[in-house]
């Protein structure tokens, strides 16, 4: 627990996660927001029953202490388990040919989402995509894996600070989709 705020790690249902088990962190404070300048449909969606509902991923442990995994809207979900993109980006990360990685989930009729990637490598660096894919396998579960890899020579779409526009990447995959996961 923070001073003078309340913290909890929820499922999609409501209810509380186990401790150790990733849910949505949601916070109650006399010091949260009122809500967003002129949309209350965001307002509506943060703000629920007293508690703001932050967006993020993360788990408690056993001595209280917050763990932030993701952004909800950046998990995966292919074959009915859940992905966070972060732990496929940080095993990218680890060869030595990789400058930048974003994670993404795109339509598989298969899985409903499969993990994909979008690298831009260092310069000067080679890697294939069956080459990337298998450190990923030697660092992570296989199911978190990239099951396809696209390289680009530009540099990744990012905001003023500097995060990764994922929303950038993933909407040309599901353009013209019935549903979106």
């Amino acid at each position: 627990m923070a001073f003078g705020n309340e913290i909890r790690v929820v499922l999609p249902d409501g209810t509380d996660a186990v401790t150790g088990s990733i849910g949505e962190i949601i916070v109650r404070s006399d010091f949260l927001m009122r809500g967003y300048l002129n949309n209350p449909e965001a307002t509506a969606a943060s703000l629920q029953n007293g508690w703001m509902h932050t967006g993020d991923a993360g788990y408690l442990d056993d001595d209280g202490f917050l763990y932030v995994a993701d952004r909800i809207k950046d998990m995966i979900v292919s074959g009915g388990e859940n992905v966070y993109s972060i732990e496929p980006e940080r095993a990218l990360f680890l060869h030595s040919a990789v400058r930048e990685a974003a994670v993404i989930g795109i339509p598989s009729a298969q899985w409903g989402e499969a993990v994909h990637a979008v690298v831009v490598l260092k310069e000067g660096a080679k890697a294939t995509a069956d080459e990337l894919i298998a450190h990923c396998r030697t660092l992570i579960g296989g199911y978190k894996c990239p099951r396809s890899i696209e390289f680009r020579a530009e540099p990744l779409p990012v905001t003023p600070v500097g995060k990764v526009r994922k929303n950038v990447l993933r909407d040309p995959y599901w353009a013209g989709q019935a549903t979106r996961i």
